[in-house]
């Protein structure tokens, strides 16, 4: 049985989603932050992205509250993508530092961009009917991300 049957949820299961929504905004600024300081200041954003994987640890508290609670596939879906994302992240950015955005590696970026814009969606697409104020604000800053990737795009360091 999912959210979407309109069940009451815990306050465990409020203060994952409050968890969930402090992640996906934490990510959304400090991805914008790392495209808009790209064409200037490069260095920052291996430290950027330190930061973003550092949020996989809430997310994954969130995620194993969703479980224990039995919420529904949408209330999983987001903080799992998310730290699928993370790992594909650390292994290609951090250990395996390959380079495959200059040239592209098509292979390499699909399932990053997926999973990263992915799980974007997934936590905050269950906001939309559970808290608008909540969603409006993740909205809010996901259009700052895409503003600051056009901007590192328009500056050739997208």
């Amino acid at each position: 049985m999912g959210r979407d049957t309109k069940r009451s949820i815990g306050a465990a299961e409020r203060r994952a989603e409050t968890v969930v929504w402090l992640v996906v905004n934490a990510v959304n600024l400090l991805q914008a932050l790392g495209f808009a300081t790209r064409p200037f200041a490069p260095w920052a954003n291996p430290a950027l992205g330190i930061g973003i994987a550092l949020l996989a640890v809430p997310a994954t508290y969130a995620l194993v509250v969703f479980v224990r609670a039995g919420s529904g596939r949408l209330a999983l879906a987001g903080p799992l993508t998310f730290d699928a994302f993370v790992v594909l992240m650390l292994g290609v950015d951090y250990v395996l530092r390959l380079e495959w955005r200059d040239p592209v590696v098509a292979v390499v970026q699909i399932p990053y961009l997926a999973l990263f814009f992915g799980s974007i969606l997934l936590m905050g697409l269950p906001m939309y009917s559970s808290d608008r104020r909540r969603w409006r604000v993740t909205a809010a800053t996901t259009a700052l991300l895409l503003a600051a990737m056009l901007y590192a795009m328009w500056r050739g360091v997208g």
